[in-house]
């Protein structure tokens, strides 16, 4: 048997076993077989996804009854096969199939569209845990998805990794596709964007002008443009003359342009002064790391998405040891789970400590240590802390040193404060007058972040 004969007995048995078979099994077309894997190329970007993680089991099982034995597999999105689909089947879709009602070629269409749109399934509003870390984010993201090109044009969010930017921007493509379905919706990463760039500049003659004709019109004549991590521009000269001829012209046409980067455009040291002002011209917003109880409301939010029962204790623990971004949050929660449903063991805090055993990784802080570590940072001694010292200096870094206790050992404030010698009402005052400031100023957050780095060596 070869691979087309494989695989059609397979699908055969898929069209009985796979709800949408048309929608994911359908575009699948194989390349490749040397009798173990049986390699296929897809016509929908998010197919490899969707059918991993939903339809795994019955794609091995029908391969497992057409070849006798058992068969691995994997596909492979493949842009130049997804347009000559795309092609052959635009005429059919443009039809009304028999027995096929309007909500079933709406569910299609769309699902079509967030393909060809490059986005994650996982990345919507409905599951973006809002904070007041991200709050002014999703609040202006979410105006940028109901009214695009209006107001915030190019919208740029910036902040460090794993704080949830490239979550955010997709969510901004999914709602325009399931609320505006007449816009074209294209989210790239930068990097991927300078591969593609590279693999048609390497063309030769006529080819090359075509490819590069294409490639420009793939990106320009959309509605909205999502760009993430921006900041792989640094020095690559031409990819920067592209985009900013994208840009421009998209711009230009009234089309919506979102932007992500881990820092300030004015921070990427060889973007040019043009690209700059344009990515500045709109409205810039941070995402900075989540405190404490956001950090539990996006543990309780995976484990409800993911139907995982915990002890509430389990986001505790969770969100005191992993704090400085969301994925490191998910990464810690994924592991306890799945080692919690495969040992067929109840998620509780007992089991949490024992898999993830952050008290062995990491020192215990004390306030003491942060104390030493903001003094030192700032040029203070701790017996200036401990004094009725009032001077702006002192004052400074006494507040930035309360707040790190408070996130770094999770204390009370009364112990805090017993020792500060001072008020619990003052060391609240100075912890919500630290985490307020740090949402607008920039290099304050840097700071802590730097001072925690010294003490969590």
């Amino acid at each position: 048997m070869d691979f087309n004969e494989i695989w059609s007995k397979a699908k055969e048995e898929l069209e009985k076993t796979v709800p949408m078979c048309g929608m994911w099994i359908g575009p699948l077309k194989p390349v490749e077989f040397d009798g173990n894997v049986l390699r296929l190329v897809t016509a929908h970007a998010l197919a490899p996804q969707i059918i991993k993680t939903q339809h795994d089991a019955k794609v091995r099982e029908a391969l497992k009854n057409a070849c006798g034995h058992e068969v691995s597999y994997n596909i492979v999105y493949d842009e130049e096969f997804a347009e000559k689909y795309k092609q052959e089947k635009r005429k059919e879709l443009s039809k009304q199939v028999p027995g096929q009602t309007k909500e079933d070629k709406m569910l299609i269409n769309q699902a079509q569209m967030q393909s060809s749109a490059n986005l994650n399934l996982k990345y919507k509003f409905s599951n973006f845990v809002v904070g007041e870390n991200n709050r002014m984010a999703h609040a202006i993201a979410f105006t940028v998805a109901q009214n695009p090109a209006k107001k915030y044009n190019p919208l740029f969010i910036y902040g460090a990794s794993g704080l949830g930017k490239t979550h955010l921007m997709q969510a901004i493509g999914h709602y325009i596709i399931f609320n505006k379905p007449n816009l074209k919706v294209k989210y790239i990463k930068t990097e991927d964007y300078f591969n593609e760039l590279i693999k048609n500049l390497q063309s030769s003659g006529n080819d090359k002008t075509k490819r590069m004709d294409k490639f420009r019109q793939k990106y320009r004549n959309i509605d909205v443009l999502l760009i993430d991590d921006i900041q792989f521009l640094e020095s690559k000269t031409f990819t920067m003359e592209e985009i900013f001829h994208t840009f421009d012209s998209l711009h230009n046409n009234n089309k919506q342009i979102v932007i992500t980067s881990d820092r300030l455009p004015k921070d990427i040291p060889t973007l040019p002064d043009r690209l700059r002002t344009r990515f500045e011209m709109g409205i810039m917003v941070d995402i900075t790391p989540p405190d404490f109880e956001t950090r539990v409301a996006i543990l309780k939010n995976l484990a409800d998405t993911a139907g995982v029962k915990a002890e509430f204790e389990v986001f505790e623990y969770i969100a005191k040891n992993f704090v400085n971004n969301v994925r490191e949050l998910e990464g810690a929660f994924n592991k306890v789970s799945a080692y919690a449903d495969v040992e067929k063991v109840d998620l509780t805090l007992d089991y949490a400590k024992k898999v993830l055993n952050c008290e062995a990784s990491k020192k215990d802080i004390t306030i003491s240590d942060v104390a030493k570590a903001v003094g030192e940072y700032y040029g203070v001694s701790v017996a200036d802390f401990l004094s009725s010292a009032r001077n702006q200096r002192v004052s400074s870094a006494r507040h930035i040193a309360v707040f790190m206790a408070r996130e770094l050992t999770q204390k009370s404030f009364e112990a805090i404060a017993e020792y500060f010698r001072k008020k619990h009402t003052t060391m609240l005052y100075s912890y919500e007058k630290i985490k307020k400031e740090m949402s607008t100023d920039k290099e304050l957050e840097n700071e802590i972040r730097e001072i925690r780095r010294m003490i969590e060596k």
